[in-house]
């Protein structure tokens, strides 16, 4: 009975136990398809956002390409009318073209008709006029030669009485532009921008102290210094004048201590100048050092390193030397480097290219010569002598290296800013006194010499006889006096040369 119990005992329990478990089951179930009817709901609600943002976004894109479609079309549009335009306008221009060149053509040949009937009637008056005239062609000539010779004389008469009377004014003025072409060896458009140099002064009474006594102290500093102290009115200044740069800017160092010590008097100038000299010889020092230093070079002795410095007180058309110098040996590397020149020789060439302008003013001879003698005496190599004569074309090219040096000069020279004005006029008025003359029928060629002072001018003996020559060289100084502004006068050479050759064998 106990037994029975027990087994319906289990009987029960396992069956509250499977309907436990099929009650947790459905429920479990229940709420997973309730989630996931759920999770449905919101994809098909995301979906359906999606698609309205897909579509919305779709209809902008396809506004905007209509729009830029549009746009597009206006433009075309836009430049078809304009190329119908410029077609047009083409054409017109095109027929417009070809009759002017109708109308020339038909000016042409009745310029022809014209000058034929013109040569005709001009054959017609000299057969004429040697009629009437009872004189020959070549009599005739001779006639005008003679009213050519007076014309001429009259000229030379009025241009000596100009002469006489200008002179007593200009002689002093044109006495010292030709000392200072001489000494400074440039043109004397720039003398005085190159020969003076002025000291400002704290106050009017410092003029007679340096003047001094009975005009000790400036006499003192003038011949101990090498160069003219000019006190004028000028206020507050003073104007030192000297063809030496380097005793020029020795004196103005010189005059600034003594004007800032105060104790001006011969003993205390030589003292100054003592000291003075002794800074100038450390700046020059100093420049040659750094001249060389920025180029790299290594082997040059330091006296010719003291001459690099020297070039820093000199000026050639307002462009100052050393810097030139320095400018022109970076271009030159730069040449040689693309050419696969010699870097080492176009730099020593194009620093030591003005060499001798250091020393121009205190010996004899160009600065070309000057230059070369320093090269050979320093022992530098023949292609950077050559380099340094050659700069000029005085004498041929014998390197690569010495055509890059002379490129970089012209080409350092020449750029925009590098040397004063006047320069530039002095180059165009030349080219304008040569323009002239080869305006002229018959002119071969034509040099302006002597700064623009003389022109020669070179004919073809076949197109120009002795007597158009003549004429020739009054027509041209008419032109050039009517159409040029200049000083002084400018003389006209017509030269006339036949050379003939023949070879015996």
């Amino acid at each position: 009975m106990s037994g029975l119990f027990i087994i319906f005992g289990v009987v029960g329990a396992f069956g509250l136990g499977y309907l436990a478990r099929w009650i947790q089951g459905s429920y479990t179930t229940k709420t997973a398809e309730a989630k996931a009817h759920r999770l449905l709901d919101e994809a098909k609600n995301k979906e359906r956002e999606i698609l309205l943002s897909a579509k919305t976004k779709a209809l902008e894109i396809t506004e905007q390409a209509k729009q830029d479609e549009i746009e597009f079309r206006n433009q075309i549009i836009k430049i078809e009318q304009r190329l119908e335009r410029r077609e047009t306008d083409l054409e017109t221009k095109t027929a417009d073209l070809e009759s002017k060149r109708q109308k020339l053509l038909l000016k042409v040949d009745e310029l022809k008709k014209k000058e034929e009937e013109v040569e005709q009637v001009r054959q017609q008056q000299v057969a004429k006029l040697e009629k009437v005239a009872a004189m020959t062609r070549e009599e005739a000539k001779q006639v005008l030669l003679d009213a050519v010779e007076r014309s001429v004389a009259q000229d030379l008469s009025e241009l000596t009485y100009k002469l006489i009377n200008n002179a007593r004014e200009e002689a002093e003025r044109k006495a010292k532009e030709i000392v200072a072409a001489a000494i400074e060896r440039c043109s004397a458009e720039v003398s005085t921008e190159t020969t003076t140099t002025y000291v400002t002064l704290p106050s009017e009474d410092m003029k007679g102290r340096i003047i001094g006594k009975e005009g000790r102290n400036i006499k003192a500093f003038e011949q101990m210094l090498g160069v003219e102290v000019i006190v004028d009115d000028t206020p507050d200044t003073v104007l030192i004048s000297g063809f030496n740069s380097i005793r020029r800017h020795l004196a103005k160092l010189a005059l600034e201590k003594l004007i800032k010590d105060g104790r001006i008097h011969p003993a205390r100038i030589e003292e100054v100048y003592e000291k003075a000299k002794k800074e100038m010889t450390e700046d020059i020092m100093k420049a040659g050092e750094a001249a060389v230093y920025e180029l790299g070079i290594s082997n040059f002795p330091s006296k010719l390193i003291f001459l690099i410095g020297r070039l820093k007180y000199r000026s050639s058309y307002g462009q100052n030397i050393l810097k030139h110098s320095v400018e022109m040996a970076h271009i030159a590397a730069l040449m040689a480097k693309e050419l696969g020149a010699d870097v080492n020789i176009v730099k020593q060439g194009a620093l030591l290219h003005d060499i001798g302008k250091a020393l121009d003013q205190d010996m004899e001879g160009t600065h070309v010569e000057i230059g070369r003698e320093i090269a050979k005496k320093f022992g530098l190599s023949e292609k950077v002598v050559n380099a340094i004569e050659a700069h000029h074309e005085d004498v041929a090219h014998s390197s690569i290296e010495a055509i890059i040096v002379d490129a970089a000069d012209n080409i350092s020279g020449a750029r925009p800013g590098a040397r004063k004005e006047s320069f530039e006029q002095y180059i165009r008025r030349l080219e304008e006194l040569e323009n002239i003359a080869n305006s002229f029928e018959g002119v071969e060629k034509t040099y302006a010499i002597q700064a623009g002072r003389e022109i020669r001018v070179f004919v073809k003996p076949e197109k120009i006889d002795d007597w158009a020559a003549i004429k020739l060289a009054k027509d041209v100084a008419g032109r050039i006096q009517n159409e040029l502004k200049y000083p002084g006068e400018i003389k006209v050479n017509v030269i006339r040369e036949m050379r003939v050759t023949e070879y015996a064998r």
